[in-house]
């Protein structure tokens, strides 16, 4: 008989639905068993593509012994850390001031007042490495409640206590100026890697949030060596094993230093946000490589992660079936030289191991080799690497594919969205710019409510159960002034201010202008999660700063232009301390010293071939943050096209940056020009 899971949207919890462990859902109901049965919970947190947690999973929580005994001693609670990040960042936080480290999946241990006393991560079957089996955890854990309760109490509640006392050390409400920005540049130089491109040593994760901070301080001040460590980290990665030479996109992250094995599973923020990096490169430079890794992982998230809604599913398994029935990571990407034959004959073979670095002893297990790109002084003929290419992908099409999680998280999408619509505009893709109108139409239609809050996950067309937090509005107001930039249409621009005025009232703190990832009428936990700094993904804080930015320069609103300077302030304590994780901050912290700019272009209609052209070089314009609204002259559709008239019948640009206006233009070359100093 299935569990409680059966009915989730989740696709996480729905793999754990047919568990013999009796699993709950995240759920008052859940905390009331425990209190009614007198039991501890079992906190069980992962993600769908989450290897290890499919690990534990199969060695215990299908393991009919072990289902027994949670069963008969603990209320089990299963959390899909993607729809709750509320949930997991307080447990995560709880988890790593105890141990000093943290992971998933994360195992919890509770009292049915949801306060934590006892914690871990993966757990075995049997003791092994010096850690014990899962078995021992839970005999331990049980033993002591039942006769050291008094003992269970007390470190519980030490334990709330000092997360309460951890509240973010909150640098005031004053926003970064020059100088902070010039120490986060030079922390950033410290600690780049200049022989592989990247920050720090192994595992390496793509820095996508530090190059967009690199490429805008570039554009503001002229640094080149903020440009250097962007171009060169995006070269090594473009040309490593971390990015799909045959699919396009990239992989979570490269487990060595030089970006050759990845961690195989392909999540969606980071193609988003790579996605937009490499055309924002590509708009500095003109570079080819970013331009093509630009278009390969838009056309891959297009390809293999929209869902029949519209919307952008959340992720690829790292995992997949090797042909023999075994799931393995990584199997559907790898080539030994045999299989290159298989697939190639002989001499085209042959030249692929030498073009995509393909050995006979490998680079990853088992004489298989991750496809790269190494840097070679031989020429190749570009007609039959493209036709080697393109045998490969046929050919790997027939493997068994990696599993698909078909959630739609409303935050991610929302990074899909601005990629998508950037990168369509600047590559004349409209099929792309459609693309992310169809993500926005979804979140429109199911995640927003009547009030314009959001809700965090849909599945299938359905509405999830969890209310939106900070990241989702922020990113998706972010999304959608993308969108307003790029189409010319206004309505995108009203649901980006519907979100922010949710920021402003729900998630702000009115003293210290800090920022909250629940709203204030969220499900209250043991303490309500804060977190400013950007790692996988922006964090909602500095998410929120850069919409709230760009959300002022277009309408002129002070409140939210105060919001977001005030927000800022943390980036002025942590930018220099920490720059490495507080890449979006310090980006958003750029267009605010640069205005950001404001650019209205005007013409007779939108369709009109010189209107086009103005408004295709204000998209391209470097000026950090820009703001473009394009319409009619006359036209009601953007606040910035008001009393903008045609110039001599002509179509003209206005820029203006602190309530500065130039003349205005009806000269691409003079606006691209005002758009790069």
């Amino acid at each position: 008989m299935p569990n409680r899971l059966a009915h989730e949207t989740s696709p996480y919890l729905l793999q754990h639905a047919d568990n013999p462990v009796d699993w709950w859902p995240w759920s008052e109901e859940a905390f009331e068993e425990a209190r009614r049965s007198d039991r501890p919970v079992l906190l069980s947190v992962g993600y769908s593509s989450c290897h290890w947690c499919h690990v534990m999973a199969h060695e215990s929580f299908e393991d009919e012994a072990t289902a027994d005994f949670l069963n008969a001693h603990f209320v089990n609670v299963k959390v899909d850390r993607e729809e709750r990040p509320d949930v997991d960042a307080v447990y995560m936080e709880a988890v790593q001031a105890a141990t000093g480290q943290g992971g998933w999946p994360m195992t919890v241990f509770l009292t049915p007042e949801a306060e934590p006393f006892y914690f871990g991560t993966y757990f075995p079957p049997a003791p092994r490495h010096g850690m014990p089996s899962f078995r021992q955890v839970l005999e331990g854990v049980r033993s002591a409640w039942t006769d050291r309760r008094d003992e269970v109490a007390e470190v519980a509640g030490k334990i709330v206590r000092d997360l309460a006392g951890r509240e973010i050390s909150y640098g005031g409400t004053e926003a970064p100026g020059e100088q902070e920005l010039a120490q986060a540049l030079l922390g950033l130089t410290r600690e780049y890697d200049p022989q592989r491109g990247g920050f720090g040593g192994a595992p390496k994760f793509p820095p996508s949030m530090v190059i967009e901070f690199l490429l805008r301080h570039h554009a503001r001040t002229g640094a080149e060596g903020a440009l250097q460590m962007a171009q060169d980290t995006c070269e090594r990665m473009a040309r490593g094993g971390i990015y799909d030479q045959l699919g396009g996109g990239f992989a979570r992250y490269s487990v060595d230093r030089d970006w050759v094995v990845p961690h195989f599973e392909k999540m969606l923020y980071d193609n988003a946000l790579l996605c937009r990096v490499y055309a924002h490169l590509w708009r500095a430079t003109g570079s080819d490589l970013a331009r093509r890794v630009a278009l390969e992982t838009a056309d891959f998230m297009v390809r293999e992660l929209r869902t029949e809604q519209g919307g952008f599913a959340s992720a690829l398994d790292a995992d997949s079936d090797d042909g023999t029935g075994r799931h393995v990571e990584g199997a559907y990407y790898v080539w030994t030289p045999g299989q290159l034959r298989e697939a190639l004959g002989d001499d085209d073979a042959e030249l692929a191991a030498r073009y995509f670095g393909v050995t006979e002893e490998g680079t990853f297990e088992e004489g298989a080799s991750v496809l790269q790109l190494p840097q070679r002084d031989e020429v190749f003929e570009a007609g039959r690497i493209a036709s080697v290419r393109q045998r490969l992908l046929e050919r790997r099409a027939s493997r068994p594919a990696p599993g698909r999680d078909d959630k739609v998280v409303a935050a991610w999408n929302g990074l899909a969205i601005a990629a998508l619509a950037e990168t369509g505009a600047y590559f004349d893709r409209p099929d792309l710019v459609e693309a992310a109108v169809g993500a926005a139409d979804l979140l429109v239609r199911v995640h927003l409510d009547e009030q314009a809050r959001l809700t965090r996950t849909s599945k299938d067309g359905r509405a999830g159960a969890n209310a939106g937090m900070l990241e989702d509005y922020g990113d998706v107001a972010e999304g959608f002034l993308a969108l307003a930039s790029v189409t010319g249409e206004g309505v995108w621009l009203d649901f980006a201010g519907f979100l922010l005025d949710h920021v402003l009232a729900r998630f702000v703190d009115e003293e210290s202008g800090a920022l909250y990832d629940t709203a204030a009428d969220a499900e209250r936990l043991i303490r309500r999660p804060q977190d400013p700094t950007d790692n996988a993904v922006p964090s909602g804080w500095s998410a929120a700063a850069g919409a709230l930015l760009g959300y002022a320069a277009h309408t002129g609103s002070e409140p939210h232009r105060r919001a977001a300077e005030r927000a800022l302030g943390v980036v002025k304590a942590l930018g220099p301390r920490v720059p490495r994780f507080i890449g979006w901050g310090l980006a958003v912290a750029e267009a605010l010293l640069d205005g950001p700019r404001e650019v209205a272009v005007v013409g007779p209609s939108l369709s009109d071939e010189a209107t086009k052209t103005l408004h295709r070089t204000a998209l391209l314009g470097t000026a950090p943050g820009a703001v473009v609204a394009v319409g009619a002259a006359e036209s009601d559709e953007f606040p910035l096209l008001a009393d903008r008239p045609l110039q001599q019948g002509a179509p003209a640009a206005y820029v203006c940056r602190n309530f500065t206006c130039d003349a205005p233009t009806t000269d691409p070359e003079r606006l691209r020009e005002a758009l790069s100093s």
